[in-house]
């Protein structure tokens, strides 16, 4: 809870003069009853109309300074609660920005999104009430509790037993209730990873028809969240007919023992009035504490939610004097092994131990799961080694500056992604300042421009959100110009040239020898074709280095590198080649 209300920041003057004038609304609320009696006895009873003029001005002021009051403390309320919820989705998703691969890991994209905006809502709401009905109530209840055992302590007894009665009752409620609120965000995850899901693979669905079979596996999550829901509700509603029962018990013994006190003298019809008045406070602010205790029953689970996100360390962080300079793009693993799950699970990379010249071009092959895109994400510092060291330009990578480090090492990864905007700005990531001219050359390096200028607004072209309206290979060229704008000391192409035919592979990894000779360029491909050019090549199998050197000597003394490159020459070839 302080994690959260660490967040308060600027609107701790709203907060806090949020209770200030709900306290004002109750004194003037809980003193209208007392002036309604003075009014019945010393002014209607009496005939004495100059009385009910003077108590009636004075119950009409306080009426005005309440409602000004609770105007007040509504307006207040909504800004601190609004605030709150601002400045923890601000800062759970500067938190997220300083996440590291295996932070993002731990939390899946589905339960970050639910984080923040469902978990946020409630902590909202909860906050409000708090700030404003958990003041109200029980200020009302004691204070109408006071006035009430001032005009009768007798019949003011009763109110305490009804109120220990609801007591009891709440507390068994929520005790069930929030058991079930822990499972029903659990389930929110759910529910928005299934919509997620298809909506981002919505070509796929529709080009297999499986939209009844995506229906049916929604319809299940959203009918497991409804049970939930239902079994919470359920429980909370019986409060309700538990809080009737005793209004109308208090004010049928109300009633009757007071009529009769009434007729002994011992109580005036203006006291019996305001009694009833007061009971129906005392009732109301209990109503109002059962929906408070309710709604941080369910924002408890969300609070812990949150909590996770703004607590969570980044595993990965600068030394205490980072390198802020680049020297070469020379390359050393020295001994690494690399496991995802640090001592927990089995090694991705082992024992990887090598060292590439800057300015040389390598390719990387292997089989699906060797440890390919493992290898190239450690030179970016985007995991840490488990054992041994990295080395960029002589210098190991936890020594630099992650900014620095990552800016000078330009990575197209597997998985395209392009923004919603012109092609100008998703080119702009590599290079914020780069001009039209420079983006433009960038193009024709990685033969993007072939196709930008074919469309109707050449470069001011609109891309739809994650680049829908252009094709896979489209969307690998532009990402590989946009790594070349940052003018790096080390590009890794993840196999970024899958989706384009050979030709165009061809002039690609041409295009990087003459534009960019002294860039250290690391090429993973699943075809020969890709690779058999470079400087070196290395074998991947396992995790393990099962040969590092040129296309030729690989031919002679690696058996899994001559198989690849004859099964793929027997197969006929890249599609795009003659036979």
């Amino acid at each position: 809870m302080r994690t959260i209300l660490n967040q308060i920041r600027q609107y701790k003057k709203a907060t806090i003069l949020t209770p200030i004038f709900t306290a004002l609304e109750v004194i003037m609320e809980v003193l209208l009853p007392f002036i309604t009696a003075m009014i019945i006895d010393k002014g209607l009873q009496q005939g004495n109309m100059n009385a009910v003029y003077q108590y009636g001005a004075i119950m009409l002021l306080m009426a005005v300074c309440s409602l000004f009051f609770g105007a007040m403390a509504g307006k207040y309320a909504a800004s601190a609660s609004s605030g709150l919820a601002c400045n923890l989705r601000e800062s759970m998703y500067e938190r997220i920005q300083t996440f590291s691969f295996s932070n993002i890991d731990r939390f899946s994209t589905a339960g970050l999104v639910t984080r923040m905006t469902t978990d946020v809502t409630n902590v909202q709401n909860a906050f409000q009430m708090i700030i404003r009905i958990a003041v109200r109530a029980p200020l009302m209840m004691i204070t109408s509790m006071i006035m009430s055992f001032l005009i009768n302590a007798q019949l003011s007894f009763m109110f305490l037993v009804g109120m220990l009665f609801l007591a009891i009752i709440l507390a068994i409620l929520l005790k069930q209730a929030s058991s079930v609120f822990d499972v029903v965000f659990q389930k929110y995850d759910d529910l928005n990873a299934s919509v997620q899901e298809n909506i981002s693979a919505i070509r796929v669905v529709k080009a297999y028809v499986r939209e009844d079979y995506e229906d049916r596996k929604f319809t299940k999550a959203a009918d497991k969240l409804y049970q939930l829901f239902v079994k919470a509700e359920s429980l909370v509603a019986i409060n309700n007919p538990a809080m009737m029962l005793v209004v109308y018990a208090c004010i049928t013994a109300v009633s009757w023992f007071g009529a009769k006190f009434i007729v002994a003298g011992d109580m005036t019809t203006g006291e019996i009035t305001s009694l009833f008045s007061y009971i129906m406070s005392v009732m109301m602010s209990l109503m109002m504490l059962s929906m408070i205790f309710v709604m941080i029953t369910m924002s408890s689970a969300s609070v812990h939610r949150i909590s996770e996100v703004l607590k969570e360390t980044p595993s990965l962080h600068n030394s205490e004097a980072p390198v802020k300079e680049l020297k070469d793009g020379s390359i050393d693993f020295k001994h690494v092994n690399f496991s995802y799950k640090k001592g927990m699970g089995k090694e991705t990379l082992k024992d990887i131990n090598l060292h590439i010249e800057s300015g040389e071009t390598i390719g990387v092959i292997g089989g699906t799961g060797c440890g390919k895109t493992s290898f190239v994400n450690l030179i970016s510092r985007l995991y840490d080694v488990s054992d041994g060291s990295v080395c960029v330009g002589g210098i190991d990578v936890r020594q630099y500056d992650m900014e620095t480090l990552r800016n000078q090492v330009a990575v197209v990864l597997q998985k395209n992604v392009l923004f919603s905007g012109t092609i100008l700005e998703n080119l702009r990531w590599g290079k914020e300042d780069a001009t039209e001219e420079e983006c433009i050359e960038a193009c024709k390096a990685a033969c993007a421009d072939e196709f930008i200028e074919k469309m109707p607004n050449t470069y001011d072209t609109y891309l739809e959100r994650g680049g829908s309206n252009v094709s896979g290979g489209q969307k690998q060229r532009l990402c590989i110009a946009r790594a070349l704008l940052k003018h790096p000391k080390i590009l890794i192409l993840d196999d970024s040239t899958s989706a384009v035919d050979t030709a165009t592979d061809a002039k690609i990894r041409e295009a990087f020898r003459t534009k960019i000779p002294g860039t250290t360029k690391l090429i993973i491909a699943q075809r020969i074709s890709s690779v058999q050019d470079a400087d070196r090549i290395l074998v991947l199998e396992d995790g393990q280095v099962n040969g590092f050197d040129t296309h030729e000597n690989l031919l002679i003394n690696n058996k899994i590198y001559k198989e690849i490159y004859e099964s793929q020459s027997q197969g006929g070839g890249d599609f795009d080649q003659p036979i």
